[in-house]
């Protein structure tokens, strides 16, 4: 789609953005929209959070931007609270500009360190706009540069985890895997929110440390109190090799993204790997990352989130119970999917909803409800209120 020269995702209702805050969107004519986006798990603290915004305003009259090779005091500061907010073994930083980057800078390191290529990843699941990244969990198209054999991609287990582990297992077996990348026992990138079984994650990690494969785990959706904790790690206490961080990273104030990794791993992987980022980690992104960090571990925001997203399910479970257009209704923390009958006509439900003020993202037959995190649960009824009378209607 092609609005005022502009490029733009066609799943998705296409509106003149006008301003934005708290759970609020306003479009340039006026109207009023509850969101229940957070632009993809961006706006984890409510649009233009006043706080974020404050911490810019006064970097900008220190520095804006500082040399990749040489960090300023602000990059070492976000460096030192990200680390101490992650677990111990997680104690290396390299820098990116978002999501794509950091899992492209990850592969990269993780082939370094194991001398090995191939990577496993899961089927329709998302980490990244790259070529390879495509490749690595999409069916091949001609913009993929790599060979196919480079890459495994595996059916995501939402039901049977004896059989996938068989199936990984033996995938692992060949000593040949560098790495696979994997969600905390979701997918919410692609529009899927598909669910793991539990002890997902520690299944992987046992299967991982057995035969030498890195696990790198993608933390740009499911970080930042998204799913209920700080970081979706905690949910299995796994610590991986690798995790990458974007969106919710610093409340979309900034372009940032971020991989920790592992020490031993750095040391030997990070020259080879060419870790190069023009504008990962300006002063002002780190500005906004820093006080995005404070925010959620002062406030506790995961709490917020979990007891938010275990009410959401309960109110969708209860009004929707036997309702012919939906197949499944799920979810974690606040990363909730509601799943439609293939005979929905989902984009005429979407324009309704949107049409009543409500936005959600949507991708085949799923709706994704992400609001912010922060929202107050007197908006959070309304537009539950809105979905769930539009579905009924």
């Amino acid at each position: 789609m092609i609005k005022k020269h502009i490029v733009s995702d066609s799943s998705q209702i296409y509106f003149d953005f006008g301003k934005a805050e708290g759970s609020f969107i306003w479009d340039r004519n006026g109207k009023k929209f509850i969101d229940f986006t957070s632009g993809w798990n961006v706006t984890n603290l409510g649009w233009e959070n006043p706080e974020i915004k404050e911490a810019i305003a006064k970097q900008l009259n220190e520095n804006v931007y500082s040399p990749f090779w040489a960090p300023d005091e602000i990059k070492e500061k976000y460096a030192q609270e990200l680390v101490a907010a992650l677990p111990e073994e997680l104690n290396t930083i390299v820098r990116a500009t978002g999501g794509s980057e950091a899992n492209e800078e990850a592969i990269k390191i993780a082939r370094a360190f194991t001398d090995r290529t191939k990577i496993i990843g899961f089927k329709n699941s998302y980490h990244g706009q790259t070529a390879e990244e495509l490749a690595l969990v999409y069916e091949p198209r001609k913009i993929m540069g790599s060979a196919p054999k480079e890459y495994i991609q595996m059916d995501f287990p939402e039901k049977d985890l004896s059989e996938f582990a068989k199936n990984l297992e033996e995938i692992l077996k060949g000593n040949d895997i560098a790495a696979i990348i994997a969600e905390a026992g979701i997918v919410t990138g692609g529009g899927q929110t598909s669910i793991a079984p539990e002890e997902f994650l520690k299944t992987i990690r046992e299967l991982t440390e057995k035969y030498g494969t890195l696990l790198i785990l993608d933390e740009v959706g499911t970080g930042f109190s998204r799913c209920g904790q700080l970081f979706g790690m905690e949910i299995e206490g796994v610590v991986p090799d690798m995790a990458t961080f974007a969106k919710g990273i610093s409340n979309g104030a900034a372009a940032i993204g971020a991989v920790a990794i592992k020490e031993e791993i750095t040391k030997k992987a990070a020259k080879q790997s060419v870790l190069i980022s023009t504008f990962g980690w300006t002063a002002l992104a780190c500005a906004a990352a820093l006080k995005t960090l404070e925010i959620h571990r002062r406030d506790r925001i995961w709490e917020k989130a979990q007891a938010d997203g275990e009410y959401i399910l309960e109110v969708l479970n209860k009004e929707l119970d036997g309702n012919s257009k939906v197949k499944t209704i799920r979810g974690v923390g606040m990363e909730i999917g509601v799943l439609f009958n293939d005979d929905v006509d989902v984009k005429a439900l979407n324009q309704k909803l949107f049409d009543a003020g409500l936005l959600v993202a949507i991708d085949a037959n799923n709706f994704q409800l992400m609001p912010p995190l922060t929202i107050e649960r007197e908006v959070l009824n309304e537009g539950l209120d809105i979905f769930v009378s539009t579905i009924k209607e």
